[in-house]
């Protein structure tokens, strides 16, 4: 079987805040248009890892790659266009409550785009019906839930069609449906549409749904990497023991 081109390349990349190594020498790919899950126990360095795919950490040695970009040597101007092919979902949502919640899918679009503002706002919309908020254009987001906060941050994500959707832990703070709810929207978005998902969680069910491959990461390293199907039956005792788990972490 072919194996599709890397969306994104980590390259021997190693991560140091004082004392303490968070990746050691982390390398993988993720394969365009599939669903990649990173996952490990809290403080393993999955969401350090996903900061250095958005160019918000530089690796202290190796390399990271956007398809053909090298984002960890770019800055400015630069960097801003390697970004544009990204969408990032916040572990909070991180939306803006000072402006509604279509200003807050609009703000991408009115900030990187010269579209005229009847323009931004049917695309806004559009994006709002995809994650089922329609209604909620004019709402504020204090008045929204937990899991419409997160369809909304997710809308904001998609804002400018990017190729490649960054996601940091999905699931917290979400019910069980309602976390069902928003993995069955990323597949949607990853089947239908053709985006890259890269997602960090510690939540197996989630990372069973939206999971073409697993990588885990354990004390800043690599340990295991493949399918579902092939880390249930993995060497590693801790790795099937993280499989079997409703919650690990």
């Amino acid at each position: 079987m072919t194996r599709r081109s890397a969306a994104v390349r980590m390259d021997h990349v190693t991560k140091v805040f004082g004392t303490r190594t968070v990746l050691d020498d982390v390398t993988f790919d993720v394969p365009a248009g599939g669903g990649f899950v990173i996952m490990g126990r809290s403080g393993t360095g999955k969401s350090v890892t996903l900061r250095h795919m958005i160019g918000l950490l530089r690796p202290d040695s190796g390399r990271v790659f956007i398809g053909d970009d090298e984002i960890s040597a770019l800055s400015g101007p630069p960097l801003s266009v390697v970004r544009k092919k990204m969408g990032f979902l916040f572990q909070s949502a991180a939306l803006f409550d000072s402006i509604s919640v279509g200003e807050n899918v609009a703000f991408p679009m009115r900030r990187h785009t010269q579209l005229r503002d009847a323009e931004i706002r049917e695309r806004a919309k559009q994006k709002l019906a995809a994650v089922g908020l329609e209604p909620d254009y004019d709402k504020m987001p204090g008045a929204l839930s937990g899991g419409m906060r997160k369809r909304a941050g997710l809308a904001r994500a998609l804002a400018l069609d990017p190729k490649i959707l960054l996601v940091d832990e999905p699931s917290a703070g979400l019910d069980p449906i309602t976390s069902e709810e928003i993995d069955a929207l990323l597949v949607d978005m990853k089947n239908q549409e053709g985006v890259t998902l890269v997602v960090v969680t510690h939540n197996m069910l989630s990372a069973r749904r939206l999971g073409d491959e697993l990588l885990m990461l354990h004390e800043g390293r690599a340990i295991a990497h493949g399918t579902p199907e092939q880390l249930d039956h993995h060497p590693s005792e801790l790795v099937r023991a993280f499989m079997t788990s409703q919650h690990a972490g």
